[in-house]
C-alpha cells in the first residue's frame, strides 16, 4: 500500500484541526455535554469512520479497507474499555463534571503523541526484525489473560503509580480545582499545584500502558503504518463524547473485558502463526519459514472480532437485566 506524502500531511492536517476544534469547544464553554449532543457527536465520528473505511476500500482495494475497519474496531473497543479506568480516576480526584471535558481532551492528545511515536518504532522494529511478531503476539496473550482472569472487576484494579504517589508527596498542592486550571494561589500567595494536576498525570501514565496494549493489537492486524495511524485517530475521536453518552451504561458493560481478552489472545495467536509463517529464527524449523503455517484472512479476522465483541456487549446486558430483576425480586 503506497500513501503518497500528500495524503500523510491532508491527514495529520485534518486530525490537528479537529482537535484545535475539540479544544476550542472545551476552552471556550466547559460544560457537561448532555446525552442528544454526545450522541450526535459520537454518531459523527463513528460515520467519519465507516466513510474514511469506505475510501480506503475505493482507492486501495478491499483487502486494506477491510484491515482498517479491523483495526479501527479493535482500537474503538480497548478505547471503550479504557473508559472504565478513566471512571475511576475522575471519582478517585472528584473531578467536578463540567471539567471532566477538558482532562478528557487533554488524555486524547497525550494518547495520539504517545502512539504516534509507538507506531514509528513499531513499523521500523517489524519492517526490520520479523522475531517481533513473536513478543508482541505473546505479550497479547499475556495481556488477554490477564484480562480473563480479572473479568468484570477489572476497573476497579486501578492504583496510584509510583510517579502518581511521588507528585502527591512531593509537590505543593490544593484542595481546591479552581475551575479545572493545573495550578492556583494560595491563601499565601504561593503558586500551588490543583488535583487536576495529578488527574493529568494519571491520564497520561495510564495512556502509556493503554498505548502499550493497542499498538501492539493494530499491528496483529495490519502492517502499513498509514492504517496503524488512523484506526487510533478514528478511535480517540469522539471518545470525550462517548464518555457522557454512555454514563451509567459502563456498569452494565461487565464482559467486555472477557470479550477483549478473547479479541487480544486471538490476534496474539494470529501474529505468531504469522510469524512462525515468515520465521528467520535459527533455532526455529533451522532458521527457515514454516511454509504450511496457515494464513488467517482479514474477513475472518473482522468476522471473530466483530462477533465476539457483540457476543461480550449482549451477554453483558443480558446479565445485568437479570441481575436487576433479582434485586427487585428480593
Amino acid at each position: 500500500m503506497h500513501v503518497s506524502h500528500t495524503v500523510w500531511i491532508a491527514t495529520l492536517l485534518a486530525v490537528v484541526l479537529v482537535l484545535a476544534l475539540d479544544l476550542l469547544v472545551v476552552g471556550r464553554r466547559p460544560h457537561e455535554p448532555s446525552l442528544r449532543e454526545s450522541t450526535h457527536w459520537v454518531t459523527f465520528y463513528v460515520a467519519l469512520a465507516l466513510l474514511f473505511g469506505a475510501g480506503i476500500w475505493y482507492f486501495y482495494g478491499a483487502k486494506y479497507g477491510g484491515e482498517f475497519y479491523a483495526g479501527w474496531l479493535t482500537e474503538y473497543s480497548l478505547s471503550v474499555d479504557n473508559l472504565f479506568v478513566f471512571v475511576i480516576i475522575m471519582s478517585r480526584f472528584n473531578v467536578p463534571r463540567p471539567y471532566q471535558q477538558k482532562v478528557l481532551m487533554i488524555g486524547i492528545i497525550l494518547a495520539l503523541v504517545l502512539r504516534g511515536a509507538f507506531i514509528a518504532a513499531g513499523a521500523t522494529l517489524l519492517n526490520k526484525f520479523v522475531w517481533v511478531f513473536y513478543l508482541f503476539g505473546a505479550f497479547l496473550i499475556y495481556t488477554a489473560i490477564g484480562l480473563a482472569r480479572h473479568g468484570e472487576d477489572d476497573a476497579d484494579d486501578f492504583k496510584e503509580n509510583v510517579l502518581i504517589r511521588w507528585s502527591r508527596k512531593v509537590l505543593p498542592m490544593s484542595p481546591e480545582h479552581d475551575r479545572g486550571r493545573l495550578t492556583t494561589r494560595g491563601t499565601t500567595g504561593r503558586r500551588l499545584f490543583t488535583p487536576m494536576f495529578i488527574v493529568m498525570i494519571a491520564i497520561g501514565t495510564t495512556d502509556l500502558i493503554f498505548a502499550l496494549d493497542s499498538i501492539p493489537a493494530i499491528f496483529g492486524l495490519t502492517k502499513e503504518p498509514y492504517l496503524v495511524f488512523t484506526a487510533n485517530v478514528f478511535a480517540l475521536m469522539g471518545l470525550r463524547q462517548l464518555y457522557f453518552m454512555l454514563g451509567g451504561l459502563l456498569d452494565r458493560l461487565v464482559y467486555l473485558s472477557i470479550g477483549l481478552a478473547v479479541v487480544l489472545g486471538f490476534i496474539g495467536f494470529k501474529l505468531i502463526m504469522e510469524a512462525i509463517g515468515d520465521n528467520n529464527l535459527p533455532f526455529i524449523n533451522g532458521g527457515e519459514p514454516v511454509a504450511w503455517m496457515p494464513h488467517v484472512p482479514i474477513w475472518l479476522s473482522l468476522t471473530i472480532i466483530f462477533g465476539t465483541l457483540v457476543a461480550a456487549a449482549v451477554a453483558s446486558l443480558v446479565k445485568t437485566r437479570r441481575d436487576g430483576r433479582a434485586a427487585i425480586v428480593s
